[in-house]
C-alpha cells in the first residue's frame, strides 16, 4: 500500500492516479496527524508492502517530524519513506538519506523514476516485514524448542537430540511438531531455509 501524506489535494490524486496507473493499491492523508492517528488506531501492514510518499512542508507536524517518530518507533524498515518537496534542498536531502530515509525526489519529479522508487521501496518493505515474522515466530518458541531447533539446524536425528538433551525421542518428537507449528514450515530443509 502506498501511504500518500501531502496537504495538497491535487497532488494527493494525481499520486494516486499515478500509482493505480501501476497498479499500486494507494491512499492519501491531508496530515502528517491524520497518518499518525490512522498508524495508532487501525493501521495494519500490507502483506505486499507499504511504502509512504511524504511532502516535506506541511501545517502543522512537517514531514521531517513525521519521519522523526516513524524511526523513534524504529518503523521505516516496514514503512520506507520517499520525500517530496518543492522547496527542498540539498542539504536536507542528505540529512534525510542519512538518517534512513529511502529516498528523496523535488517537485516536479519524473513520474516513471518515482514510482519505480516506490516499487523498489515496496519490495524492501515486503523483505522487512517476512524477517519481523520469523523473529516473532522465533520469539514464541519456548527456551526447550530454541535448543531442539538449534540441533535440527545442525541436521541431527531425534534420537541424537534426545540423547544430548537427555530428554526421551517421544518429548523430541513433541518439540519438533511444535517448532514446524510455531514456525509454519513442514520440513527441517524448509527451516534451515527460512533461518539461513
Amino acid at each position: 500500500m502506498l501511504h500518500i501524506i501531502d496537504d495538497e489535494e491535487v497532488i494527493r490524486d494525481s499520486l494516486s492516479w499515478l500509482a493505480r496507473s501501476r497498479k499500486i493499491p494507494a491512499t492519501g492523508y491531508a496530515s502528517s496527524e491524520q497518518f499518525l492517528s490512522t498508524l495508532e488506531n487501525q493501521f495494519s501492514f500490507d502483506r505486499d508492502g507499504d511504502c509512504i510518499l511524504l511532502d516535506v512542508r506541511m501545517p502543522g507536524l512537517s514531514g521531517i517530524s513525521l519521519f522523526d517518530a516513524l524511526s523513534a518507533k524504529k518503523l521505516t524498515r516496514r514503512l520506507p519513506v520517499i520525500f517530496l518537496t518543492g522547496h527542498g534542498d540539498v542539504p536536507m536531502a542528505v540529512d534525510s538519506l542519512k538518517r534512513g530515509a529511502f529516498d528523496f525526489f523535488e517537485k516536479p519529479f519524473n513520474d516513471n523514476k518515482l514510482m519505480d522508487r516506490v516499487l523498489e521501496a515496496l519490495a524492501s518493505s515486503r523483505e522487512a516485514g517476512a524477517t519481523a515474522q520469523i523473529h516473532d515466530r522465533l520469539a514464541s518458541l519456548s527456551s526447550r524448542e530454541r535448543e531442539v531447533l538449534d540441533l535440527i539446524l545442525l541436521g541431527k536425528m531425534n534420537k541424537v537430540i534426545a540423547d544430548e538433551l537427555g530428554i526421551s525421542m517421544r518429548t523430541v518428537e513433541v518439540h519438533r511438531a511444535h517448532i514446524f507449528d510455531k514456525m509454519q514450515v513442514k520440513t527441517a530443509v524448509e527451516l534451515a531455509g527460512m533461518l539461513k
